[in-house]
């Protein structure tokens, strides 16, 4: 319950127009994915709900967001984090990496978007991750980015039309899907995925 009142004020505290194209801001009330250019949506706000929820995001979690799009979940992973967590966005296409950053609200200065590298998928350097929010297609549940989840870590990822909850714990992954729901998401575009 905690979970959803965090999350409904986050939505609430940065609007999902405020992240749109000036061309389809006039529909973001729709409970339904907007295209954002590029192949892109931007996910259905009940689906960005949902996963949020699903994540458990504490105040000064260290998070990755994976094809952070138009910067939307980016923007509410960070005011979840609150000041003392970082967010790190990582999206593919150029033009989205630029949309993403004019868009985070400037005041959420722990949260930045990366322009991805094609043939590395998440951010391997550096400390794991405690939350990882993926908002493409794997396929398949990818361990690339498994491995980058810190003991006690969480990510929630969708793989072939299934959302996945995967926790690493000190002996190991484990990984559940959410049963009773499918889910379309554009494919997780990589180098070493096949297409």
């Amino acid at each position: 319950m905690h979970e959803h009142r965090q999350v409904l004020a986050a939505m609430s505290a940065l609007p999902r127009r405020d992240f749109l194209p000036a061309d389809v801001r006039g529909q973001a009330q729709l409970d339904e994915p907007l295209p954002i250019g590029h192949g892109a949506t931007n996910s259905q706000p009940w689906t960005v709900q949902f996963m949020l929820e699903l994540l458990h995001v504490h105040p000064g979690d260290k998070i990755l967001d994976v094809g952070s799009g138009s910067g939307w979940t980016t923007a509410l992973l960070a005011h979840l984090t609150g000041h003392t967590g970082a967010v790190v966005g990582v999206e593919l296409e150029p033009e989205l990496v630029a949309m993403g950053r004019a868009n985070l609200p400037k005041h959420l200065s722990w949260a930045h978007i990366e322009q991805a590298d094609p043939h590395t998928l998440g951010v391997p350097r550096g400390e794991p991750f405690n939350r990882i929010l993926v908002s493409a297609d794997a396929g398949d549940i990818p361990m690339e980015l498994e491995e980058q989840l810190s003991v006690g870590g969480r990510m929630v990822v969708p793989a072939a039309g299934v959302m996945w909850v995967v926790d690493r714990e000190h002996h190991g992954l484990h990984r559940e899907p959410v049963t009773g729901y499918r889910f379309n998401f554009v494919p997780l575009q990589h180098a070493s995925l096949p297409n």
